[in-house]
């Protein structure tokens, strides 16, 4: 019952549908199927399959809007669960920001599902499992990692005609490896929607490389350096920033893109002419549903375009008021690279910091997106465009828009993230000047 076909999601949708009474109705139909393997300590600690399907009714009479959820979908469930959300709205009180339901959507099909992923079985988790875990023996390292695939498909539809269906499928893998002493760390991330895009051999190869060379890490001084970093951890720093593109935080003065008067900074270049930042959800690398949570089409949208802030997202509500076009919010990012490796920007530095992951990373102040975080599982010092030896790890305060303005070299880019969590992101490892590091951290 996990994974229900477009038939299926179909006569089920209209069942529901003809039931309502409501002055609209939205029904949303979604399943998935999670497999995993967890090991840690150099052994297997954990494996599984979970599988759920759930529906939601929301219904509106004038204002007034009312939500239940089933994982049941037998006729009299069905009929269960409308008679709940339409009670539920009766006594609800009016919403000021309501917003009708769209009108029937012609939705472009993106290519998220790929039949190689969602075949994987526990020896292929296993497989990936045992080559870090039997590698990490042989050189006297610990490891620990989590593999997670996923199969999934999402139908919407709603009482003006929409409806919508697709399957999905993704896979996620973090990996981190330790010397006996915890004096080493090495930290490696992959995602991808197809499994021939994966090879976990490759991933533990590096994280097993990085915890060697990163034990008996030196101090340096804290202080502005040049920084290369990894995908990771610009993606990391980079989601904050992407949050201050929603067009009502900006007019309201709640974003870094706010100007004076309710007037925004589209158009305005505020970072590198080598920036360029978009989502498309038919992009080969991270495909993404052609419709959002409100069953609007996505659209290719520019957000930054040769460093110049190219638009704003508007969700229905705030394009009705100031006037404009609701395209669907985005559903993944996509920044543009070069074909320079990581170790082409590392050949390219005279003095600086290399730095594999940042982690906790708390926001400081929305307007400027100043960030404080630390480095994490590889920070290594780089001289005469060689990594000379590993550093201790550093706090630092620094912020992406700022980042983004002081660009020196841009490499290849790499796809990060999945389903879960933040969008997906395309993302490049960057060398970037003066980045702010304020004091040094003890951890690995």
């Amino acid at each position: 019952m996990t994974i229900l076909t477009q038939e299926q999601t179909k006569r089920i949708c209209d069942r529901v549908l003809s039931l309502s009474k409501a002055d609209e109705c939205i029904v949303s139909i979604g399943g998935e199927r999670n497999g995993n393997i967890r090991f840690a300590r150099n052994a297997v600690s954990t494996a599984g399959l979970t599988d759920d399907t759930t529906l939601t009714v929301r219904v509106a009479f004038g204002k007034r809007q009312g939500t239940a959820t089933i994982n049941e979908f037998d006729d009299k469930s069905l009929e269960k669960a409308v008679r709940r959300a339409e009670d539920l709205a009766r006594l609800a009180p009016e919403n000021p920001e309501f917003m009708p339901t769209v009108s029937k959507q012609q939705y472009k099909a993106s290519n998220t599902f790929v039949q190689k992923t969602a075949d994987i079985d526990p020896e292929i988790r296993a497989q990936a499992a045992a080559y870090a875990i039997e590698a990490c023996r042989k050189k006297g390292l610990v490891s620990a990692g989590f593999l997670t695939d996923t199969t999934s498909f999402q139908t919407v539809a709603n009482s003006n005609g929409v409806f919508g269906h697709q399957a999905s499928t993704s896979l996620d893998f973090t990996c981190t490896i330790r010397t006996e002493d915890g004096r080493g760390s090495g930290w490696v991330r992959r995602s991808a929607r197809d499994l021939a895009r994966f090879d976990p051999r490759e991933a533990a190869d590096v994280a097993i490389e990085k915890a060697l060379r990163s034990v008996d890490a030196k101090a340096l001084e804290p202080g502005r350096y040049t920084v290369i970093l990894e995908p990771a951890a610009t993606s990391d720093l980079m989601n904050f920033m992407m949050n201050g593109f929603n067009a009502r935080n900006t007019d309201e003065g709640r974003s870094f893109l706010s100007k004076k008067g309710g007037l925004n900074r589209v158009g305005d270049k505020l970072f590198d002419q080598q920036v360029n930042i978009w989502s498309d959800p038919w992009d080969p690398l991270v495909p993404v549903l052609p419709w959002d949570q409100n069953m609007l089409p996505r659209e290719r949208q520019q957000w930054i375009k040769d460093g110049r802030v190219a638009d704003l997202e508007y969700s229905l509500y705030w394009a009705k008021q100031k006037n404009k076009r609701a395209i669907g919010s985005a559903g993944n990012y996509i920044m543009g690279g070069s074909d320079k490796s990581l170790d082409e920007l590392i050949a390219n530095t005279k003095k600086g910091v290399l730095v594999t992951r940042t982690w906790y990373i708390r926001m400081v102040d929305p307007q400027s997106v100043a960030l404080t975080g630390l480095t994490r599982d590889g920070t290594f010092y780089v001289e005469n465009g060689k990594v000379k030896h590993p550093i201790k790890n550093f706090r630092f305060n620094e912020s992406p828009v700022s980042m983004l303005n002081n660009i020196e070299e841009i490499g290849k880019s790499v796809v990060l993230g999945g389903d879960e969590g933040p969008n997906p992101m395309v993302v490049p490892a960057m060398k970037v000047r003066d980045f702010n590091f304020t004091s040094l951290s003890d951890a690995v």
